[in-house]
């Protein structure tokens, strides 16, 4: 009868716990399938907010990066302005060959490309004319003053004789404004005005519209000469001037 009992007692010992091991694996098996489905639920929502948030990312780069509209590519050249009675001109208004050049009284490159000037009036009569215009540059100290020098002169008939003053002027280094009001005198100008007028500074706005002028038809630098037109940049030696101008003839 013992016997009895503590079989059954042990045999159901062993059902019991292979049922409850049965259950406790099932509930395993599910609680971890659960845990699964969500851990894949938010990994692939993470990995979809991520993706979104990288293209907005991206989107906005490319947005922040794009050009501004109508923004100009390049700059506009416009034609050099014609000759008019208002310019100071050497040589025959018939010249078939005209040189305009923008320049800077204080310029070393410039007052070496006058003798080529020079040489090439000499040389070349009444085939050539030569046009000057200014083109001060802002890291000459000197360069505005001489300038409004040359046209105060230039009120008084004496542009050019001014004008060959000032460049000796540079080539010596003794550019000042007290320089230009002795050469006015040295030139027999009346001091009065011409000292009125530099001190005035009544020609500035003038010279600056001739710069710009010159900027807006392509010019960079000083001295640049445009011969029947067409853009010469330097200083360039007497030769290249005479094979630019002899082509033209």
């Amino acid at each position: 009868m013992n016997d009895q009992m503590n079989n059954d007692l042990v045999n159901g010992t062993r059902r019991t716990s292979f049922f409850l091991g049965l259950m406790c694996g099932i509930a395993g098996m599910s609680t971890l399938a659960l845990v699964g489905f969500f851990v894949l639920a938010f990994s692939g929502q993470g990995v979809r907010l991520g993706q979104a948030n990288e293209n907005s990312n991206v989107n906005a780069a490319v947005n922040v990066n794009q050009p501004v509209a109508n923004e100009p590519t390049e700059t506009s050249v416009t034609p050099v302005p014609a000759v008019t009675s208002d310019d100071h001109v050497q040589g025959s208004a018939n010249a078939k060959v005209t040189l305009i050049e923008y320049s800077d009284f204080e310029c070393p490159y410039c007052a070496r490309h006058k003798d080529t000037t020079d040489q090439i009036i000499q040389n070349y009569g009444d085939k050539v004319r030569i046009v000057f215009r200014h083109y001060p540059l802002s890291f000459h100290p000197n360069a505005q003053k001489a300038a409004e020098a040359s046209e105060c002169a230039a009120e008084q008939g004496k542009f050019w004789e001014m004008y060959d003053k000032i460049f000796a002027a540079n080539n010596a280094g003794t550019m000042s404004v007290d320089k230009w009001k002795a050469e006015a005198k040295s030139l027999g100008l009346n001091t009065k005005k011409f000292n009125e007028c530099l001190d005035s500074g009544k020609y500035a706005a003038e010279i600056s519209a001739e710069e710009q002028a010159g900027v807006a038809a392509g010019v960079e630098g000083t001295p640049a000469t445009f011969v029947n037109g067409e853009l010469v940049s330097g200083a360039l030696p007497y030769d290249q001037f005479k094979s630019i101008i002899d082509s033209k003839l």
